[in-house]
């Protein structure tokens, strides 16, 4: 078989090997060990990889393209230039495939869910990574990818993998989850007892979609409380230098540390010595952070949005709040009075995360190739 995949997620090229997300490329990898060959259609950068990024494990006839944005008049000029070029190599390229694969939500994703129309009898497969909740509020791009792929009309055999279980969907919709840890690593680690000072992570991109700055701000509140608290911060961006200016105005640079992107071992270590993830992001799909804290017995507390309910069985599992620091550090001083519910939750956060393997995520894919 040869497998297609096409997505926005930018590409590294470095020593002759191709790097790209690593939570991407794991997940990929996996699809790629029951195929014959692979073909990736993505934008490529000639840059040293970083630590967050793997390279594939199979050799990849790699199509470059080159990246492209809409979400300006300015970069909607330039992308007339260059999507000529992509339609070309993206249209080839499905032409060649016995199996096509797009990855949404993305520029990437959207011309493909246009392209793999025109192939009505070929096996096709498309992973929304983002919020499928009908009712979230999204850019007319997803909205467009979404009822595209979601039409048993216009995207003939194909099937849709989405995060959560949402009313009202096309047969070609099916739920879906993902994974970061094999059956091999998952321990049962103890609960760490709830005292101070209490530790606090925050895990992914430094952008206001993540909303990092209210796990700063919290931070503040309990030390006015008098509650004395650490936070490990995971990941670089642009919210980096806001969050930096803060620290050094509420002089807080002995309880927060910002460690910058590392590999997925420091990450795994960091939760096992974490009382809470703190998660206030605006957007997701299915959060792998969510779900690794969960394994390791760090208790999420996260705002209301996509699969996050879901994954925390409304509360039973972690804390759902609005994005209020105030709200946060109230949770947090609520579990600290009752270290008893702290415990119960975090040990049902476990037993629930620990069924989603890349074992068990191995034998689904398998069903869709």
């Amino acid at each position: 078989m040869r497998f297609l995949v096409v997505t926005h997620v930018q590409h590294k090229k470095h020593n002759g090997k191709i790097y790209a997300y690593g939570p991407y490329v794991r997940e990929m990898n996996l699809w790629f060990k029951h195929v014959d060959e692979v073909m990736v259609v993505a934008p490529i950068l000639e840059e040293k990889p970083s630590p967050i990024d793997l390279p594939y494990k199979k050799e990849v006839d790699f199509r470059p393209v080159p990246a492209f944005s809409l979400i300006s008049p300015l970069e909607i000029v330039k992308s007339l230039f260059k999507i000529p070029y992509v339609k070309i190599k993206l249209f080839r390229a499905m032409m060649q495939a016995d199996h096509i694969h797009l990855r949404l939500p993305g520029n990437m994703g959207l011309i493909g869910s246009f392209f793999q129309i025109f192939f009505p009898h070929k096996k096709k497969t498309a992973k929304y990574a983002g919020n499928w909740d009908p009712k979230a509020k999204q850019p007319w791009s997803y909205r467009l990818q979404k009822k595209i792929v979601a039409s048993p009309f216009w995207s003939k055999n194909m099937k849709v993998l989405v995060y959560g279980e949402w009313p009202g969907q096309t047969p070609n919709v099916v739920p879906f989850f993902t994974a970061s840890y094999s059956e091999k690593e998952i321990k049962d680690i103890p609960v760490r007892p709830l005292k101070e000072p209490v530790k606090l992570i925050f895990a992914g991109a430094l952008t206001p979609g993540k909303r990092p700055l209210l796990a700063v701000e919290t931070v503040r509140l309990l030390k006015e409380k008098g509650i004395k608290t650490t936070l490990n911060i995971y990941g670089d961006g642009p919210e980096r230098n806001p969050i930096e200016k803060y620290i050094l105005e509420n002089n807080l640079k002995n309880e927060i540390i910002l460690h910058g992107k590392q590999d997925a071992e420091t990450l795994k270590k960091a939760y096992q010595q974490a009382h809470f993830l703190i998660f206030p992001s605006r957007s997701e799909g299915w959060p792998k952070v969510v779900a690794e804290a969960m394994v390791w017995k760090c208790l999420p507390i996260s705002t209301k949005i996509s699969a996050i309910p879901y994954m925390l069985a409304y509360g039973e599992r972690g804390s759902l709040v609005k994005p209020d620091a105030e709200e946060i550090s109230r949770e947090i001083l609520f579990y600290m009075e009752n270290p008893e519910i702290y415990k119960q939750k975090a040990e049902a956060a476990h037993q629930w995360s620990k069924q989603f393997t890349l074992e068990r995520f191995e034998k689904e894919i398998q069903k869709f190739l």
